[in-house]
């Protein structure tokens, strides 16, 4: 996502400061590839929200661009095909209807391709006719340009950016000849979503937690990310990025960096991303021997990766990679943050589990570990596993839980959905939830190394265990794990306030 004003020496995407919290008004929002699934399923659906609630600038209005010949009514149905009304909010219910026939109101369509200078002169062409009905020729133009692009149409993919640390920085090199760096929003929606944005609050609110997020303390830590299903038809994009490419780069990066960061001197975009880059050169590039990779594989009805036609035949790319990650600063030295991302298992999760050290031995015998959990979907939580005293005459330990689970303490709350949080910013010239180019760059210097070893340009590419469809993951999972400390819970604690019924047992 980029921001511009049409008034600087550039032409028809130039330069733009941000403006920090106030909305620049009379702004035009083009949507680049508003016929795709991001578009349709995600950023349609956020900028109707956000309009919806009076969120969007004054005299706002969104233009989209696409390769797809089609009228105003097909757009039309094609911007609100996955916009819902939601009966749960009694009075953003009632205006559902009157506020969709406005969004439309305020939408329009260009076809154009993205590879030759016509469609574009007509996006310009349109945007100078908008803005000039508005406000006359002599008004600033305020323009966002949301790149909801794939990546061969476009040296800016909405995920990941790039495929390594070469075709990254080439990337950026393309950017940065058309947009500065502030005026530059990388969207990885991780950063947008209501938990990792609490992780600062967390960490830095609250002394107990802070004192103790240290190598004195802590274990270990695991960021894990699964779904319940395969590739589903889209093996051929998959297998071009991998699961690595896919979700642990990107996201769970962002996740770790936003975890393990000192305190900034500020809340201000820049002290933040100073603190992310800094955590994020203390890691070394990932070592082989650090890493388990998967596939999945046929289980009943369930297709394998390798049934999937779209896939290619013996494709050695992994649906599954568990690694771990050291960060050699004084905080955090020693502690292996082991990173694990799945499609095809058991469960739909994503969170993050701090285990801490063993309670000292002697008065009690075999202690359950202390876990502070981070639940980032489904159904935000925040949960503390401790030990405490089972009711009755007996002195038994048994582990419960310090519980905050999102629905049940705030019940009032509308949590929105990461773009919704992160289309806003942009809109403010909020770059705090944004990745800024150095922070990308240090990321891929750790992935790129074992990138190129799964890829086989350093010789053979590894084969990846199998695993069930609907299971846990490799067998060698569990194992894997214990090697770096992490002790898995063995009774039967289940944290009860779980939406899904999820039980501890099961966890990655």
């Amino acid at each position: 996502m980029s921001r511009s004003r049409s008034d600087s020496k550039r032409g028809s995407i130039p330069s733009m400061e941000t403006t920090g919290d106030a909305l620049t008004e009379e702004t035009v929002i083009v949507v680049l590839g508003a016929s795709g699934d991001l578009a349709q399923k995600k950023t349609f659906p956020a900028l109707f929200a956000l309009y919806q609630q009076g969120y969007l600038p004054k005299d706002v209005h969104i233009v989209g661009y696409a390769r797809t010949k089609m009228d105003l009514d097909e757009f039309y149905r094609r911007e609100t095909k996955y916009i819902k009304k939601n009966e749960n909010d009694v009075e953003l219910a009632k205006t559902f209807d009157a506020k969709l026939s406005g969004f439309k109101k305020i939408s329009s369509y260009i076809s154009g391709q993205y590879d030759t200078d016509e469609g574009f002169q007509e996006l310009r062409e349109h945007l100078e006719k908008l803005e000039n009905e508005r406000s006359g020729s002599k008004s600033p133009r305020n323009r966002v340009f949301y790149m909801a692009l794939p990546p061969p149409s476009s040296p800016s993919s909405p995920r990941p950016f790039g495929k390594d640390l070469e075709s990254s920085r080439e990337m950026m090199t393309a950017l940065k000849a058309e947009w500065a760096e502030n005026e530059t929003y990388r969207i990885d929606h991780y950063l947008g979503k209501e938990m990792i944005k609490n992780m600062l609050v967390l960490r830095f609110g609250n002394v107990f937690l802070d004192a103790c997020m240290n190598r004195n303390f802590i274990s270990n830590v695991q960021i894990t990310f699964k779904e319940p299903f395969g590739t589903e038809g889209r093996g051929g994009y998959f297998d071009e990025f991998g699961i690595i490419r896919d979700v642990c780069q990107n996201h769970l990066m962002q996740t770790l960096s936003v975890l393990a960061m000192e305190r900034p001197v500020s809340f201000s975009a820049e002290d933040i991303r100073d603190e992310k880059v800094k955590v994020l050169r203390c890691i070394p590039p990932i070592d082989k021997k650090d890493v388990l990779l998967g596939q999945y594989v046929a289980t009943g009805d369930k297709p394998g990766y390798l049934d999937d036609d779209t896939v290619p035949k013996g494709s050695h790319c992994p649906t599954f990679a568990a690694m771990v990650l050291w960060v050699n600063n004084p905080r955090w030295e020693g502690v292996p943050f082991i990173m694990k991302a799945g499609k095809a298992l058991n469960e739909s999760k994503v969170e993050v589990r701090v285990q801490f050290k063993d309670a000292t031995s002697g008065i009690f015998n075999d202690i359950a570990r202390n876990e502070l959990v981070l639940r980032v979907q489904p159904s935000e939580a925040v949960y503390m596993k401790m030990n405490s005293k089972l009711p009755g005459f007996q002195t038994r330990a048994v582990t419960t839980e310090l519980d905050l689970t999102y629905k049940k303490r705030f019940t009032d709350a509308r949590i929105p959905q990461a773009y919704e949080a992160l289309i806003l910013d942009a809109l403010k010239g909020d770059h705090s939830n944004f990745v800024r180019d150095d922070e990308l760059d240090v990321a891929w210097k750790i992935f790129t190394p074992i990138l190129h070893w799964i890829d086989g340009k350093q010789g053979e590419a590894p084969n990846p265990e199998p695993y069930a469809y609907g299971s846990r993951g490799p067998k060698l999972i569990d194992e894997f794990s214990s090697r770096y400390g992490y002790k898995r819970t063995e009774d039967d604690y289940t944290w009860p306030q779980t939406s899904v019924e999820q039980v501890e047992k099961a966890s990655l």
